[in-house]
Parts: structure tokens; C-alpha cells; sequence
């Protein structure tokens, strides 16, 4: 959760995907706050959090009309690939991966 003076602007959260590989889900930021990186700094949390616990891999999924969102990943070192578990028959779903640890 990000916060601007106990107010908060922005939230994230991974679940366990498998024993490797987490899934970050539920990004937001409420639209006052964004544009100013604050969805950028939660991820990074997030990942630093996942490689902490062991993980080495993390896995998202964001809609095909999320141009925000999709540069943001992209930026940060997601690749695409193609659409897994209940996104797998959904095209307007976009899934993408990277790695964050080389050990688990």
C-alpha cells in the first residue's frame, strides 16, 4: 500500500502462483496520484518482497486497453507471453513475466 500522509494513493498485492512464481495482482492507484510513479514503486516492492521469500519468477495479467499499465511493465522488465490459467481463452487479456531472482 502507498501512502501520501497516512492517506492511501495506491495499492498491490501477489499470491503464490507456484513454488517459483508469484502473480501480482489488484494494482492501483487512485487517479489523483497517478503519473507520478507511485504504481512503479509498488511493484518494485513487490518484487523485492517476492525475491525475499524466494521467488524467481513474477507473472501479471492487465487488459489489452490498459496502455497505462502496459508501459509500466514493459518498462520494468515484463516480457509478454502468452495468456495462462484463466486468462488463457481471453483475448483481450495480456499476461506477461519476469524474472526477479535466480534462486529460490
Amino acid at each position: 500500500m502507498a501512502f501520501e500522509k497516512k492517506k492511501p494513493v495506491g495499492c498491490g498485492c501477489f499470491k503464490e502462483y507456484d513454488n517459483e512464481t508469484v502473480e501480482i495482482k489488484r494494482m492501483f492507484v487512485t487517479p489523483d496520484y497517478r503519473g507520478r510513479k507511485i504504481s512503479r514503486l509498488i511493484l518494485e516492492e513487490l518484487e523485492r518482497w517476492a525475491k525475499e521469500l524466494g521467488y524467481s519468477k513474477a507473472i501479471l495479467e492487465t487488459g489489452s486497453k490498459q496502455s497505462e499499465a502496459i508501459g509500466l511493465y514493459q518498462k520494468s522488465g515484463y516480457a509478454r507471453i502468452e495468456n495462462y490459467g484463466q486468462y488463457k481463452d481471453f483475448p483481450n487479456s495480456l499476461c506477461f513475466e519476469k524474472p526477479i531472482s535466480t534462486t529460490k
